[in-house]
Parts: structure tokens; C-alpha cells; sequence
């Protein structure tokens, strides 16, 4: 016989269900229509442009950078690190690039300079990291590349003057993917040492689950990393490998974009479901400038603040 719990959990499960199915059918529309399409390829090909001109994030008065520190023999397994002018415990940002998977660098201006130049004045280490990419490593390798790049970063942030418990995720596009997954269910990688992060900054993802893009119509980028496998789809959705006890989540999402929006609201209707701390920002920004803007001054950067702060007394103050 069924508990009074059980019966509730299941309808709150069905009332999730049909919101889905509601959500997925109204992305299903709007994917139909050539506008969206052309404008988001038009985006993917700008964003691939970017890529191949790394930027030289300008450095806070007293900062360092230490370039292409080692976390694998694979000559793409490199992470740079930007250190302020005094670190004592310092809180570490962990900024992972986007690329459709298969191009970007951690040195694109568009993913360090403006995050440089706000937080490592502020008394953050950020810490930027390449990983590998198409064709050599599917988003399952680049998963683990990014925790094992996360672990070492952890293991080494006592000699940087850094705190390895206060480390936020924070990535774009891809990267957003990759870290949502990551801190949603860091158990997946099995990487030794790695220590839970306190929070995530997924920026501008459109694939929370997986596998309701590949079971509907959907842009040919997400064919060459998810391929036809529906176990892997769901291995690789942030939504399906979400569990109690997962960090605090916020989905930074274009409003030009309705794939992105109803991709965070997804995954935060879920999070809500598991007692998980997730929240949307809806920005009225392109995919391209969602990543370049934010560390900018402005009510965007404000916003995201505002949940950094929330997650740790310490960065709240240094952000005031």
C-alpha cells in the first residue's frame, strides 16, 4: 500500500512530467522555424571566430598569472591561473570555456579579461582551463579532463595562498554544460581527491537534458558530442544527473534564446523537486555577450554577484 508520501511524490513527479512535456513541445515549435535556427548558427559561427583570437586579460594592479600549469600529458590538459596582489584563503572562481565542444581556448578574451579584471581585484584567484576536445575526447572525457583539472587546482590552492573549500564552477556554452554535470553529480567522474565545489555558474547552456535535444529537432552541433546512444544522452545531462546535496546552481540564460531559458527552468523545476538550490537569470543578451559581459560593470554582473555572495560570507565581503 502506498504512504501519504509516496502517493505525493508521485504526483509531484506527474506534474513535473506534464510541465516537460509542455516545455519540450513549445521548444519543439520554436525550433521549427528557420529564424531561430539561422540566428543561433549565426551566433555558433561568431563564437568559433572569437576562438581563434585569445585575448590578454589585463592585469589588476600587483597580479599574476601563472600560464599552462600541467593536470595531464595531453598538451590541451593546461590551466592558467590569475592570482591578486594578496591572497590570504582566497575564494577560487574555476572557469571552464564553451566551443560546441570542440574548439575555444581558456585564454579567449572573452572568457578571462572582464572576470579578471572585476574579481581578481577583489581578492579571487581565478583559474582558467583548456581541456580536450572533438574529435579526440567526447563530452564524457572532457568531463573528467575538467575534473581532474578542478582537483589539481584544488590540491594546489593552499601554495597559491588560495582556499580549496570555497571554489564556484563557472563556465559558457559547452563549458556551461560540462560544469553544470560536474556540480551536479561530481560522483560521476570518480576523480580522486576532488572536493566538493560551493556553487555553479552555468552561462548560457541549452543542454541541461540532453536527451529531450537529441529526441526532438535539433541543431547538427549536438550530433558529433552526443551521437545516437539514448544511455549516454542521459549520462550526459546535467537534469538526469542531478541528486540531493548538489551545490547551489545558477543558469544564466539569453532571453533571445528560448532553448537556453526553458533549458534552465528545466533543470531548476527539478532542482526544486530534489530540495537543490537552482536559480535563472534571464539576461537580454546575445550567447556571445552573456560570457564577454559579465565582470563588466553593470546590473548583469550585480546579479551574479549577488549569488556569489549569497554562497559564502567571505566572498559576500569581498564584493561589497
Amino acid at each position: 500500500m502506498k504512504t501519504t508520501a509516496s502517493r505525493a511524490a508521485a504526483r509531484r513527479g506527474a506534474a513535473f512530467q506534464r510541465m516537460v512535456l509542455a516545455l519540450l513541445l513549445a521548444v519543439s515549435a520554436q525550433a521549427a522555424g528557420a529564424g531561430p535556427l539561422r540566428d543561433r548558427l549565426r551566433e555558433i559561427r561568431a563564437e568559433r571566430q572569437a576562438s581563434a583570437a585569445p585575448g590578454e586579460a589585463n592585469l589588476p594592479s600587483g597580479a599574476q598569472h601563472l600560464g599552462n600549469i600541467a593536470y595531464g600529458s595531453h598538451p590541451a590538459q593546461r590551466f592558467d591561473v590569475y592570482l591578486p596582489a594578496r591572497t590570504e584563503a582566497a575564494p577560487v572562481i574555476f572557469v571552464v570555456h564553451g566551443g560546441a565542444w570542440k574548439w575555444g581556448d581558456k585564454e579567449m578574451g572573452r572568457v578571462v579579461d572582464a572576470k579578471v579584471a572585476r574579481w581578481v581585484s577583489r581578492g579571487f584567484i581565478l583559474v582558467s582551463t583548456n581541456y580536450r576536445m572533438l574529435p579526440d575526447a567526447a563530452p564524457d572525457a572532457q568531463l573528467q579532463d575538467v575534473a581532474r583539472a578542478l582537483a589539481v587546482a584544488q590540491d594546489k590552492a593552499p601554495s597559491w595562498g588560495g582556499d580549496p573549500q570555497r571554489f564556484v564552477l563557472m563556465g559558457h556554452s559547452a563549458g556551461a554544460h560540462l560544469v553544470a554535470l560536474l556540480g551536479a553529480a561530481p560522483r560521476y567522474t570518480g576523480e580522486p581527491g576532488l572536493r566538493p565545489v560551493i556553487g555553479t555558474v552555468a552561462l548560457d547552456s541549452a543542454a541541461m537534458d540532453v536527451t529531450a535535444i537529441m529526441n526532438h529537432r535539433h541543431l547538427p552541433l549536438y550530433d558529433a558530442p552526443f551521437g545516437k546512444d539514448p544511455v549516454y544522452w542521459q549520462a550526459m545531462s546535467p537534469i538526469q544527473a542531478l541528486a540531493p546535496g548538489a551545490a547551489p546552481l545558477l543558469s544564466v540564460c539569453s532571453t533571445r534564446r528560448d532553448d537556453s531559458c526553458l533549458q534552465a527552468d528545466l533543470f531548476a523545476a527539478r532542482a526544486g523537486q530534489l530540495g537543490v538550490r537552482a536559480e535563472v537569470l534571464r539576461e537580454d543578451l546575445s550567447h556571445g555577450d552573456i560570457n564577454a559581459q559579465l565582470g563588466q560593470p553593470g546590473a548583469y554582473t550585480s546579479a551574479v554577484e549577488r549569488f556569489l555572495g549569497s554562497l559564502d560570507n567571505g566572498i559576500a565581503r569581498r564584493l561589497q
